[in-house]
């Protein structure tokens, strides 16, 4: 996973633009209000973000309309995924650590 979509996505603008274009493709006008602030703001973000491959921008007449790629998204989930792998293991080992731990202290108990 590239340190450079994270960076992408750690500003809050940009965060705000990809949660509001989750609901599907919408023009930057809609983005502006959606995020409020100028449209030129709205226009930098939305190049960096297609730079990062997270938008693609599709030209309806004198509007550009925008829409998240899934591409980038499912290489996060990928990601979280590895490490998701690696905590339930760990957290799985746990439970049946205390189990066994539970079950001394009452076979303990019981004598």
């Amino acid at each position: 996973m590239q340190t450079s979509v994270f960076q992408t996505l750690a500003d809050p603008t940009r965060l705000r633009i990809v949660e509001a274009l989750a609901g599907g493709e919408q023009a930057v006008g809609d983005l502006v209000r959606a995020v409020d602030i100028d449209q030129s703001g709205v226009s930098r973000h939305l190049r960096i973000l297609g730079e990062a491959g997270f938008v693609v921008m599709r030209p309806d007449g004198s509007r550009r309309l925008y829409s998240l790629r899934p591409e980038p998204f499912h290489a996060i989930d990928d990601w979280v995924r590895s490490y998701r792998k690696l905590w339930e293991s760990r957290l799985d080992r746990f439970d049946a650590a205390l189990a066994r731990r539970g079950s001394a202290r009452q076979a303990e108990g019981e004598k």
